[in-house]
């Protein structure tokens, strides 16, 4: 048997994964239908075409559609069902999922409207999948000026509301250039009086000082992205010392243009500096992935053993934000099946 085939039946977890980015292109064409939208295709091979990244403005339009596509509880609930769905077929056991409220709440959707589907997706997509789902609501922080505050404050609420209902964390994405986290400060200390985590983007597209205003403006537990730490020695080594891990999307990096290339890319060296990683899959139909491609390039692109690759996979259980017990639990579960796989998939 293969590494491929062993990686790809390995339990994970995944931490960084935008739920509007992961709808398939076959779910947006039958929600356009279904509401209306005009999307710039009518059929799937043409919306296909459409989803293969240009650049960032394409990007970002792509996601502005697949919004608009959402009207109803039922489609909500659907994208949250067919995401566990997709997440088993993956072997994912637990995901964090970011969402991004303010999106929806300027498009006219109520809240009770979204986040009662996504509520029920989650419940459904656990039932009939064993796939658990919690959500981390972030604040979109490059929307114009004039209603900034307004949707920082909305998104903070509705994250503390929803601590019941799975919402685990407060994040922070959106362009970071002109937007630096120190901005939304008091946001995140709010949302942290309460009990929610914090795990802003940051080094994604601007260097190390954005990563340094993740953590200490707003107390970030885990960074998004984070890879352009590589730049400053000083703050790889806080990263090392206070056990802050990075959720790295290779792919997701490449095709925005951060790295040229896998080369070029500063896991490996993150890795061997000490700096904790977690493998993650970001916009995956958007940039053509998947989780499972995403650890796979551990193997084929950085030349990592199947010891170092469980690792990062074991990182990703050990840096969630599941209650301590459970993770201890789920660590146990994902090590003893590692295992029998190895028993399985690696003998000769």
């Amino acid at each position: 048997m293969s590494v491929e085939t062993y990686l790809r039946a390995a339990p994970k977890v995944e931490l960084h994964v935008h739920l509007e980015g992961a709808i398939r292109p076959a779910t947006v064409l039958a929600l356009a239908k279904r509401n209306g939208v005009t999307l710039p295709a009518d059929d799937l091979d043409g919306l296909r075409r459409w989803f293969v990244y240009r650049d960032f403005d394409h990007f970002v339009e792509i996601y502005v559609a697949i919004t608009k596509c959402l009207r109803t509880a039922e489609d909500y609930e659907l994208i949250a069902y067919e995401f566990g769905a997709e997440m088993a077929r993956q072997q994912v056991r637990y995901a964090e999922v970011t969402f991004s409220p303010s999106t929806h709440h300027a498009l006219g959707i109520p809240h009770e409207v979204y986040f009662g589907g996504l509520t029920h997706g989650r419940e459904r997509a656990r039932a009939e999948f064993g796939v658990e789902i919690a959500w981390v609501f972030d604040i979109v922080r490059s929307v114009r000026a004039t209603r900034n505050q307004e949707f920082a404050d909305y998104v903070t609420g509705v994250a503390i509301e929803g601590q019941a209902d799975g919402v685990v964390a407060l994040g922070l994405g959106g362009a970071e250039v002109g937007y630096p986290p120190q901005s939304f400060a008091p946001y995140f200390e709010r949302a942290l009086a309460t009990g929610l985590h914090s795990a802003p983007h940051a080094g994604e597209t601007v260097g190390p000082e954005s990563v340094w205003g993740a953590i200490h403006a707003l107390q970030a537990e885990r960074i998004g992205h984070g890879v352009q730490s590589i730049a400053d020695p000083a703050l790889v080594a806080y990263l090392v010392e206070h056990g802050i891990p990075l959720e790295v999307c290779v792919t997701s990096n490449l095709r925005l243009g951060v790295y040229p290339d896998v080369a070029a890319h500063p896991l490996a060296r993150l890795r061997e500096a000490g700096v904790v990683v977690t493998i993650n899959s970001d916009d995956p139909p958007l940039f053509n992935t998947t989780l499972n491609d995403e650890v796979l390039l551990l193997h084929t692109a950085f030349g990592l053993d199947v010891a170092a690759i469980d690792e990062i996979l074991l990182a990703g259980v050990r840096h969630s934000f599941l209650p301590m017990a459970r993770k201890q639990t789920l660590e146990q579960q994902f090590r003893d099946e590692l295992d029998a796989l190895k028993g399985k998939e690696l003998q000769a």
